[in-house]
């Protein structure tokens, strides 16, 4: 049965009054039974999300709700230290209630970050007699929480965990394995017929049942901690397991050592304070609503003043485009070819240039001159990195100082794949230290992001994920429709945009030209050459979409593996983006996004005889107006609207 206060039923007045008061009766019992003594209530501040903190017997469980509906039925938070499970509990303590409603810039799919929530701060003591916290935020698109155990002096303590997240019935989830870490393809499955055992790498996105919208699993602010992953129960359930429950991936067992992937194993132990990160799931009436919440990086703490003055407006911190030579030929490894690449970069107007390790064979006064031709057409220098080489503090400071003193802008750091907490803390150690030298980062082979670009504005972007550098995937429409609304909830993923050759497998030159800006990121990599770019019909169309926007809204009917339609507006310009999974379709999208007044637009669009061509129009448009599309497999568009 319902309760009381999940009623919402249109029944006539009298009935509806007699109802409620029998429901009030037998909510009292099921609450009794099913939810134990000491419920506790968080909601969202605009009313429509409820976190709940009950006991079931002695277990500390949760359960959240949207719209009076299942999110997350009840589930034990179970949390052990020592091998103590702390979770059980004889009783909910006191609780402390704040809320924090304030905005902050930001670079992304938006300007500015809204970090509005409600909050709760739990006292709880375990039948042991463990004292610690449970604290609860509650924001209108999302719900997270972590504990915080108090340090015992000089105590060494292994801390793990094994909440579960168990979704409604009838909901639908897109997920992939760890094999390849964070470089997967999703699986979309019905979660009644996932069988137990199964691993999936977060974001974990699901598709609630009768249209009660969306919810997706991860974590936020991870750090002196090891990464979550997540394992089915075969109940419909997804249980947090701590990185050293999780098998070793196969980059990891094939770049490192047996006693490396050995150690993997080892649980995590922590002096001090143990906190977790966040264990977030948001929630949304519609993909919209989930692609544009902020609550990931809301959950880190704001960037260190001294390190970064003006946080993400900070004069070193310089987002931009970039150009790569590794996946569309490109010529030698050489000074001067790379010179190329900065010029054809300006050209651009592209603001970077990314090399791989060849320039390691360089001599200094040859760095200095390749960071003296490209700055001089505003063009920094990524440099690539294995992450191995990162961990003797020695060797990383002495990198760090030989690229700042010879003006490069950041590093390209590769193969971490693992969540270990020693992996997680060198990550924090990386961003720290590259930050005192004014240094950028690209973390590749990398874990999720976790929001912590808003601590450490120099890292740019995480790669976690399959991206164009994977030559075999050949369904690439069904997994770049996927990825806006799995994986990159969680932030922006280096997945290497538009490639015009082979690699693109059944999508066509607009929808390549399209991920550009539905894929978008502070630092965004270009796949295709800068000459083949420079010479495509629709290269005036790709020279003017931004790395970053003002504003982004998801447009129906988008679909998780079927089709991403995006409206992204920077300063005065909105840019309409569509790609489209393997089933052809006809779509009719207004225009409503538009202010009034005339546009001058320039659309992107498939050639129905070729699908390595495009066809280009310049016209007129406005608001009251719609986009016609005829899209087959893998099909795309761009439009871009400048205000008259």
């Amino acid at each position: 049965c319902n309760r009381w206060h999940e009623f919402n039923s249109p029944k006539p007045i009298a009935m509806k009054k007699l109802y409620l008061l029998l429901n009030f009766a037998v909510a009292l019992l099921f609450s009794l039974c099913a939810y134990g003594e000491g419920e506790t209530m968080i909601q969202s501040p605009d009313g429509n999300i409820n976190f709940y903190v009950f006991l079931q017997g002695k277990q500390l469980s949760y359960s959240v709700t949207f719209n009076k509906r299942q999110v997350i039925e009840p589930s034990p938070m179970i949390m052990t230290v020592d091998d103590e499970n702390i979770t059980q509990l004889y009783s909910i303590g006191k609780n402390e209630n704040f809320k924090v409603n304030e905005t902050y810039p930001w670079l992304g799919l938006n300007s500015k970050a809204i970090n509005h929530f409600n909050g709760k701060r739990i006292a709880l003591r375990s039948i042991k007699g463990t004292e610690y916290y449970l604290e609860v935020r509650v924001f209108n698109d999302a719900v997270a929480f972590q504990f915080e155990v108090p340090g015992i002096m000089n105590a060494i303590r292994t801390p793990d965990e094994a909440t579960v997240f168990t979704l409604p019935a009838g909901s639908t989830a897109w997920y992939h394995d760890l094999n390849m870490h964070y470089e997967g393809v999703h699986t979309k499955k019905l979660v009644d017929t996932i069988p137990a055992g199964q691993w999936a790498a977060p974001v974990v996105t699901a598709k609630l049942p009768e249209g009660a919208g969306y919810a997706a699993i991860t974590e936020a602010d991870l750090k002196n901690y090891a990464g979550m992953a997540l394992q089915t129960n075969g109940n419909h359930g997804f249980v947090l397991k701590l990185a050293h429950n999780q098998p070793a991936s196969y980059p990891y067992v094939l770049r490192y050592s047996k006693e490396d992937v050995a150690k993997l194993s080892q649980i995590a132990s922590i002096i001090g304070t143990i906190t977790t990160p966040w264990r977030v799931v948001l929630v949304g009436a519609d993909l919209n609503k989930l692609v544009n919440s902020d609550a990931i990086h809301n959950l880190c703490p704001p960037a260190d003043s001294t390190l970064f003055p003006q946080g993400i407006k900070t004069a070193w911190i310089k987002p931009g485009r970039a150009v790569w030579k590794y996946l569309d030929g490109g010529g030698d490894g050489t000074v001067e070819n790379m010179k190329k690449f900065s010029k054809e970069a300006a050209e651009l107007g592209f603001e970077h240039n990314v090399l791989e390790g060849f320039w390691s064979r360089w001599s200094d006064d040859s760095i200095r001159d390749l960071v003296k031709y490209s700055n001089d057409r505003n063009v920094g220098l990524f440099v690539w990195t294995h992450s191995k080489n990162l961990r003797d503090s020695v060797v990383r400071h002495q990198l760090f100082q030989r690229c700042h003193d010879l003006g490069i802008t950041g590093l390209k750091i590769d193969f971490f794949d693992n969540e270990g907490e020693p992996t997680i803390n060198l990550y924090n150690t990386i961003a720290r230290e590259a930050a005192e030298k004014h240094l950028l980062l690209i973390f590749h082979g990398a874990n999720k992001p976790t929001g912590l670009q808003r601590t450490w504005p120099n890292i740019m972007i995480y790669e976690a994920v399959k991206g164009m550098e994977a030559s075999k995937l050949t369904d690439r429409a069904t997994h770049e429709t996927t990825l806006p609304f799995t994986r990159m909830l969680a932030g922006p993923a280096d997945y290497s945009v538009v490639h015009f050759g082979d690699r693109r497998k059944n999508t066509t030159w607009a929808h390549q030209i399209a991920t550009a800006a539905i894929f978008s990121a502070p630092l965004i990599t270009y796949a295709a050459s800068p000459e083949n770019i420079l010479t495509n019909p629709a290269v005036d169309m790709i020279k003017s979409i931004p790395s970053t926007w003002d504003e982004t809204k998801v447009l129906p009917p988008s679909e998780i593996g079927e089709l991403a339609i995006y409206a992204q507006r920077k300063g005065n310009t909105w840019f309409l983006s569509v790609i489209n999974g393997v089933t052809p379709r006809s779509l009719k999208i207004p225009l409503s996004f538009l202010s009034s007044g005339s546009y001058q637009v320039m659309t992107v669009s498939d050639d129905k005889n070729n699908p390595a061509a495009v066809k280009i129009e310049n016209k007129q448009m406005k608001r009251n107006e719609e986009v016609t599309l005829d899209l087959g497999v893998g099909g795309g568009f761009i439009g871009r609207f400048t205000k008259k």
